[in-house]
This record gives structure tokens, sequence and C-alpha cells, in this order.
């Protein structure tokens, strides 16, 4: 070893030992493999450690592998620069973008508040279908919001092929729903190491919004509830993406992964994972993206998504979560009003085309099959009169979600609703039920701001919050997020939930005392606003909508039967429940 190299080694521990405990210019953290310096924020109170490697680069040989403990490097690095997003793949949408991302790609971000001890954590698993994405929100608002009362980690995990290829060579080969095995790395080095960010290992929640969602609906269900509160106690799951849980080598993840194979310059057919794995990465990227994108998947999915493997998701969520053997004790589900709109083709005229849609979405429904659907989704209109007076539905009816939307009417907003309650919607009141017993507790709301479309919340909570979230409105969403965090409850004050734009916001308010989902009584919370000053937009398909926008909005929180809800919702979902198997969900 050279003299220079001694001196820059020395150089390096005497400047990381003068940062630590938030002397200096940031707050240095020891995590054995790596020195990291985090970057102090006087505005926000928060300090943030961005590009934390938790795993070694997943290249080369370690393609398909379970995510390793990273290399060793004592040189100090500072945490002031997000690491780089993982290699995207887009769903099934005509003319769908490629951007070039980095295999290396196994990051995560802590914020905490400045010379924090033994606070809360929330860990954030983003959304996109399993496809796209990143770690990368900002969440120093939410914090705020909350008083600067807990932790938030982001995490990025391997997505498309990289993380989601699947067959039987692969299982034999290195490991299933790889991705998901990225996300239990993260919470396993979360427990060695967030005491030293400030963090309590005691006391996590898992939070994610559509495939993070989704996500943390299969940790609950994971190794059949075995893992217990050993790495979270509390999981937040909005909008859980339930498209479909093949079995890891069934036909449609097997033709999937040969296609990969195919486009990427590899045979079609036998073994091809060594060829796979000696290829270069823009091809790989580029065959991921490719088969995402053209594979003969239903309008608006992705090709490649989490299986039944056998050993981490042992079965279908709709059957582990009625045995209710779940990992955690306290869930927060939640879904939007109108789930659907953004997945499913806007051409549904005619029952004809209805059935024509639901025998390429759902391959494996039989004749009987369709026509029990087709009854517990009657119609009120075939074919769509365009005439029809399209509006956001109260979720009492008489209109129900069923037939009526902001973008839809009869045939058209009967497979937007259908879509929605099997993805999305009965996915979280499935989840509830699994929490509801003596030692699990359950919450759930609806998030009903018009557009309330799929993924409209996530700027309420994270930000940055839209034209039509009132002030009020995100203050009390990120303080229901941050009290489930820091209280177990998601329960907020009168005085929040009311406004402070209220005309008497003392008054009692149903999210104060938030009924918990019970077997005999699953309520909901129905979080809307009313009043403001209506603008026209254009929502994702293309459909002139109203919103509504300061000022004058007001909060308007109420307490629902979500059984009944939009005309029966609970029977759909359990109809969808029976029908799982041959979905399969």
């Amino acid at each position: 070893m050279g003299l220079q190299h001694i001196i820059k080694i020395a150089s390096s521990l005497l400047y990381f030992a003068t940062t630590a405990n938030g002397q200096g210019t940031g707050l240095a953290v020891d995590l054995g493999y790596g020195l990291y310096v985090g970057v102090n924020n006087g505005t926000t109170g928060l300090t943030v450690w961005k590009g934390i490697r938790y795993a070694a680069p997943p290249v080369a040989t370690l393609r398909w592998q379970a995510p390793q403990t990273p290399p060793t490097n004592r040189t100090i690095i500072s945490a002031d620069t997000f690491g780089p997003y993982c290699p995207q793949a887009f769903s099934s949408f005509p003319g769908a973008p490629f951007y070039v991302g980095n295999e290396d790609c196994l990051f995560l971000n802590v914020y905490a508040p400045t010379g924090a001890s033994n606070l809360p954590v929330m860990v954030v698993i983003h959304g996109g279908g399993y496809g796209e994405g990143d770690g990368t929100q900002d969440m120093s608002g939410f914090i705020n919001a909350n008083d600067n009362a807990l932790i938030v980690v982001t995490i990025q995990y391997r997505l498309g092929a990289f993380g989601f290829a699947s067959s039987s060579e692969i299982k034999s080969r290195g490991v299933l729903n790889a991705g998901l095995m990225d996300q239990v790395f993260a919470l396993e080095w979360l427990q060695k190491n967030i005491a030293q960010f400030g963090g309590d290992p005691d006391r996590v929640t898992i939070a994610g919004e559509s495939a993070g969602g989704g996500s943390v609906m299969l940790h609950a269900i994971a190794q059949d509830g075995s893992l217990g509160t050993t790495l979270f106690k509390n999981l937040i799951s909005a909008s859980p993406y339930l498209p479909t849980q093949p079995n890891y080598s069934d036909p449609i993840p097997t033709q999937h992964y040969y296609d990969f194979a195919k486009s990427a310059g590899c045979p079609s057919s036998g073994e091809v994972f060594d060829c796979l794995v000696a290829k270069d990465s823009l091809t790989l990227q580029y065959a991921s993206n490719l088969v995402s994108t053209n594979a003969p998947t239903p309008h608006g999915n992705w090709a490649f998504i989490p299986v039944t493997d056998g050993t981490y998701v042992t079965g279908l969520p709709s059957v582990l979560l009625n045995q209710r053997r779940v990992n955690g004790l306290r869930l927060l589900a939640g879904n939007n009003a109108n789930e659907g709109a953004l997945v499913v083709p806007t051409n549904i005229v005619t029952q004809n085309d209805l059935v024509t849609w639901i025998k390429g979405n759902f391959p494996n429904l039989s004749a009987a099959n369709i026509t029990q659907l087709l009854a517990a989704y009657p119609s009120s209109s075939n074919p769509v009169n365009p005439s029809d007076p399209k509006y956001e539905t109260n979720g009492l009816g008489p209109g129900t979600a069923v037939n009526v939307s902001q973008v839809g009417t009869g045939q058209q907003q009967r497979a937007n609703d259908i879509y929605a309650e099997s993805a999305a919607v009965c996915p979280s009141y499935w989840l509830a039920t699994a929490f509801t017993g003596p030692n699990v507790t359950a919450y759930h709301y609806q998030y009903s701001v018009p557009f309330a479309v799929h993924g409209a919340d996530v700027s309420a909570y994270y930000g940055p919050a839209t034209d039509n979230q009132s002030p009020d409105f995100v203050t009390a969403f990120r303080k229901i997020y941050g009290n489930f965090v820091t209280t177990d409850n998601p329960s907020i004050s009168s005085t929040i939930a009311n406004g402070a734009s209220s005309t008497n916001p003392n008054a009692s308010n149903p999210a104060s005392k938030w009924p918990v989902w019970a077997d005999n009584k699953p309520m909901q919370l129905n979080l809307n606003e009313t009043g403001g000053a209506a603008y026209s937009t254009v929502s994702p398909q293309g459909v002139p909508i109203t919103q509504f926008r300061e000022p004058g909005l007001l909060n308007d929180f109420t307490v629902a039967d979500a059984y009944a809800w939009e005309g029966g919702r609970g029977q759909r979902c359990e109809f969808w429940r029976a029908l799982s198997p041959y979905v399969p969900q």
C-alpha cells in the first residue's frame, strides 16, 4: 500500500470522525460496508441521505439472483444525490416510450429530522406496475406536516424483466420475484441500520400505492404470515394493484420469458438463462420494454408482474387473505373513486365490445363465468348514448360507479368499474378483512376528490398538491397517514379534519373517531371536498371533465358502509373472490 493511499484513508477517517453525530457539514453514518454523510436542511429541519446503496449491483452473474450484501467501500460518500433509477418497462399502451435505466440501482434514501432519536419509520415502496417508477419522491413536506415526528425511507427495486421475469428455468437457476426480494432485503437493511439515523426498528410501517400497495399486500401474506412483526408492524396499502397473479411456470409468464429472450437475441425455447446473463444491459433493457409494451397482454397492463413462487408468495392473495394469516398488526387501506379509467381502452360502446374486452383481459374465464360477471355488473344503457350525462357518483346512489363516472357511461363505465374493482378496489377490501380479528386492526378509506383517477391521491399526501386538492385537504390526508405511523391510528382531530376554512372547524368530524373495519360492519371514511370554483380540464382519456379549486374548497369527510357502497360493492368483491382462481388473483 502506497504512502499516498494511506494518507487518503487517514484523511477520510478523520473527516468522517469530525462529521459524526451531526457535527460539521452533515451527519455521518458508518454502515460497515460504507460511509455516508447526509445533508442538513435548515429550512425543513431534516437531514437527508440520498443514494445509499443497500445491496450489491444486481448485474452480470447476479442478475435474477437474490440481493446480496454490498461490497465494502470505505471511501466517504456524500449522500447528496439520488442513485440511478432502475431499467424501466412500460405497459401495453401504443407508442409507449423507452428510457435507459441502470441495473445498478438498488439504492434507498433516508429523510430524518435532524437530531432524531427513536422515531417511528415509514418505508415507501413506489408504484408503477412493477415496470416503472423510482424512489426519488421528496418526503420533506410530508414529514414537516407531521411535526417532524417520523422518519421516511424511500426504496428502489428491480423492475420489468429484471425484477419479475418468471419461468421454471429462473426458479432453478436464480430467484423468482427478484424485485420483491429487493424490497425484503431493504427492510432487513433497515432493521440493522435505521437506529443510526434516529429510527426505531420496532416501529416500522411499510407503505405503497398501486404496485407499491400491491407489494405491501404481498408482504402481508408472505410465507403464510409466518414473518409476524419481524420486518414491520403497520401497513399502508393504497389502491393495491393486483391485475393477475399467475403461477411462476404458467404459460403466459413463461411465454413472456421466452419472448424476452428472443428479443434479446437468445433462443426462444429451451435453456436461455446463461445467454441472458451474458447479454449487455442495453440489449436487455430494450427487450424488457419491447415485450412489456407489445406482448399480447391486456391494454394498459405489464408483461412482468409478481407470480406465485411457492416460497415467499405461496398462493393467490384472494385465498391467503381469506385465511387471515398475515404479517404485521395494523392496516390502513384505501382506494380511489375511479381506479379503472386509466387502463381500460376507450372504445367500448356495445355489450359485444364489453365481452370482447373481458375475454382479452380475463382469458381464463368460461362463457358461464362471463355470464355471471355481466349479471354482477348490470348495465343501465346499451349501447352508450353520447348524450348521457357524465358525473361523479356520491357512493350512495341512485347512480353508481357501475354505470357512470366523469369519463364514462353505460358499457364503457361498466368495463371501467369491472377493472377497477377486480384489480385495485376489491384487493383493498380483502386486505381490510384479513386484518379483522382479535390481534389485528384495519381501517379503510376512499379518496373521492374529483377527478379521483388511479394515482391522483399520491399528490395529496406526498405532494406537490394539484389545484383540486386544497391546503386543508392536504394537511388532513398527510395527518391521517402520519398519525397511523406514529400512533397506530389514522384518526385526526376534528379541527384538522374540518379544516381552517370551515365555518365551524371545531364541529365533530367522523375522521376524529375512525371506525375500524369489522366483518359485520365494514365501515370506511369517504375523503372528499365540496365547494370551490369550477374549472374545465381534460382527463387522461381525453374526455372533458370539471374539477374544483380554490377559493371555497371545504373538506367533506363522511362515514359509509363499504359493503353497500356503490350499489353493493362488498357483494361484488365477494364475487371476485369466488372468481379469482380463474383470473387468477
